[in-house]
């Protein structure tokens, strides 16, 4: 049986985000690369968040400790794309932690660097 992708696309995980999670493809596009990083958080995929996340913003590291969320969807509400280099996704997660609901608005920013799409930063959007 295959698994709905977490990113919430009418697609299988192998389909959508797993192409890239697992190392078959590049994701092509910002928004691509915002939603398969979406799911690597859903699946704890420290791996492929450190390789997608920019060398000067990425931290050492990437744990994931309890209390562990429990991931909820993922809407993106805007792309904007400055020029061929950068682009911005806006989002917002909706995600549960001990039972009590949350959301995580951003306003992400992506740059493309030998041919890869890689988070940068992003601002919390109350």
């Amino acid at each position: 049986m295959q698994t709905a992708c977490p990113c919430g696309a009418a697609a299988t995980y192998a389909a959508c985000c797993g192409r890239y999670i697992d190392g078959n493809a590049v994701a092509p596009t910002a928004p691509e690369v915002m939603r398969s990083r979406y799911s690597a958080y859903v699946l704890e995929k420290s791996a492929y968040l450190l390789a997608t996340w920019h060398p000067s913003t990425r931290p050492p590291g990437l744990t994931f400790e309890p209390p562990q969320p429990r991931w909820l969807g993922l809407f993106i509400r805007a792309v904007t794309q400055q020029d061929e280099r950068h682009a911005g996704v806006e989002f917002i997660a909706r995600l549960k932690i001990d039972g009590r609901a949350h959301r995580l608005h951003e306003s992400s920013r992506f740059v493309l660097e030998n041919g890869r799409w890689l988070y940068l930063n992003g601002d919390s959007i109350a």
